[in-house]
């Protein structure tokens, strides 16, 4: 993927995203990309990927974060814990587009068993080089935290 924007970025991905999360790290090349794990196809819990990625992108260190798994569900619901995260579910490249253009999201989260590896390099790419375009979504944006 080429930009001109080098971004820093936390991914992470359970078992059922490891493929994916293996191919967008060699999409990124140009790009900080930091493995939050997991590190194989083995079945693991889902939540001790999602929490470092939210973290790491929470505070500050990281620009944006990339979770995979095999719906998506399970990181996204894990990461928006987090009081600073808006992780989005994207399985169309507008919507990774909407997610970044009205709602400031700054994790995309990935369905590795419902989109394409075509459509995952899109959507990230799509996430990462749309703006938040603030306006009358700040404000909304600004009220998502409790």
């Amino acid at each position: 993927m080429s930009t001109n924007t080098k971004f820093k970025i936390a991914i992470g991905s359970d078992h059922a995203g490891f493929q994916y999360k293996e191919m967008l790290k060699a999409f990124l090349n140009d790009h900080e990309v930091k493995d939050f794990g997991t590190f194989s196809a083995d079945s693991v819990d889902y939540p001790d990927f999602a929490h470092p990625v939210a973290d790491a992108v929470e505070s500050g260190v990281f620009t944006f974060g990339i979770l995979v798994c095999g719906s998506a569900n399970g990181v996204a619901i894990t990461a928006n814990k987090h009081q600073q995260i808006r992780a989005a579910i994207c399985w169309q490249k507008e919507i990774a587009e909407l997610a970044r253009l009205h709602n400031n999201a700054n994790i995309i989260c990935i369905p590795e068993r419902f989109v394409s590896e075509e459509l995952a390099k899109e959507m990230v790419s799509t996430f990462l080089n749309t703006a938040f375009e603030g306006g009358r979504h700040a404000g909304r944006v600004n009220k998502m935290s409790c």
